[in-house]
């Protein structure tokens, strides 16, 4: 097929794209409408965690489909409870509200935060959030997030959202005062660049939040669902928040999030939340298949195994090609470039069979499937190493 053949000009122009389409898809490598394969280590911004079109994803989708699509989030329906199950015990926190993205989940935990506060500190509604923090598109997920230039974009944004600093206690002990109600971080800020909250500052933030009585609400969108070698991200810093959402992975392709709460936190009323969509069978039966195939035995040690090996290719790559750093955890990583050539390397592989992805001008970002192979990892290196030098 063609370009040509797709009617492309109906769709709202949001963001630049190549020109090409999509049409196919299986593990870590997706096909153009013009039969071209490509290595894919974007997977939708680390949204297919078990990779392109996985039979345990297929067979859970055409099973519920035969059953029950949707009931309204009025009444129960198994798969949604089964999978706030799931949830609750592997989370250690009691309660879940299913949201379709990740912005919508974390709206949901500024809502919640903010109804605590209502109800348990005279009234606290500001949130600290993070520069360089990116929490969604909606107007009170772009108001948290500390994203450069957003500050300027669709005024008047949503007040209460102080900004702190990653890693420095102090600038988040100067903004906590009365008003205060929580303070939201993402283990990792993705979007700005594969940048880590170090474990001793995750574990500091924890006890000063509890020390002045407020909450700690963990952005795990794309930390969570065994992006960074464990089930969650806060286990690696032995720290438990009162609030967490869950996005991307969750769903393994699939539209689905989740706002989880501490028992003692999750206090709307009937009324204060909801959604037409939210917590439909057919989604959350897709949930329920992939948490129970990340927790059977072995998934998760493989992931860390896979994480490490594409850590060490790219440390060696770094190396040879004198580039910078390497950051992250599990298969969440970003290589460093040294200079502003980010889009240049990223429309280089892509002409070589490999999409990467380019957060900040000065570095790359790799998100494979938690399946991807080593194979795949050497692959990926060497088509990379090409692309680097063609630039």
């Amino acid at each position: 097929m063609q370009i040509e053949d797709f009617p492309l000009q109906s769709l709202m122009e949001i963001t630049g794209r190549p020109p090409l389409v999509f049409v196919a898809g299986e593990g870590s490598w997706l096909e153009d409408h013009a039969g071209r394969r490509y290595l894919d280590f974007v997977q939708g911004w680390a949204v297919n965690c078990l990779g392109h079109s996985p039979r345990v994803i297929r067979e859970a989708l055409a099973a519920q489909a035969a059953r029950l699509v949707n009931c309204s989030p009025a009444y129960y329906n198994a798969p949604s409870a089964r999978l706030a199950a799931l949830i609750a015990r592997a989370s250690g926190l009691g309660r879940v509200f299913f949201a379709n993205s990740g912005a919508e989940a974390n709206e949901g935990a500024i809502k919640l935060a903010r109804k605590w506060g209502t109800l348990h500190r005279a009234g606290a509604y500001e949130i600290v959030t993070f520069e360089g923090a990116f929490h969604g598109r909606t107007l009170a997920t772009m108001s948290a997030s500390g994203k450069a230039g957003w500050d300027r974009l669709f005024e008047p944004k949503v007040p209460g959202f102080p900004k702190a600093r990653l890693n420095d206690l102090g600038s988040v002990e100067r903004l906590v005062n009365e008003r205060t109600v929580a303070v939201m971080i993402e283990p990792i800020q993705g979007e700005a660049g594969v940048l880590p909250a170090d474990p001793q500052f995750l574990r500091a933030l924890r006890a000063l939040t509890r020390e002045r009585g407020i909450l700690l609400i963990l952005d795990e969108i794309q930390t969570g669902i065994g992006r960074t070698g464990t089930l969650f991200g806060f286990e690696q810093a032995g720290v438990a928040p009162d609030i967490m959402t869950l996005g991307k992975g969750l769903g393994g392709g699939v539209p689905l999030a989740a706002l989880v709460a501490a028992e003692a936190v999750s206090c709307f009323a009937h009324g204060d939340q909801g959604g037409t969509f939210n917590g439909n069978p057919l989604m959350t039966a897709v949930g329920c298949a992939v948490i129970e195939t990340l927790v059977a035995p072995g998934f998760l040690e493989r992931v860390r195994a896979t994480g490490s090996r594409l850590r060490e290719r790219l440390a060696a790559l770094s190396a040879r090609r004198g580039l910078g750093e390497v950051r992250g955890a599990g298969l969440l990583l970003a290589l460093e470039l040294g200079r502003d050539a980010g889009a240049a390397v990223v429309e280089a592989a892509r002409d070589r069979g490999l999409l990467i992805n380019s957060p900040r001008p000065g570095c790359l970002r790799f998100m494979p499937a938690l399946t991807v192979t080593e194979a795949e990892i050497d692959r990926m290196i060497g088509i990379l190493e090409e692309a680097i030098a063609a630039v």
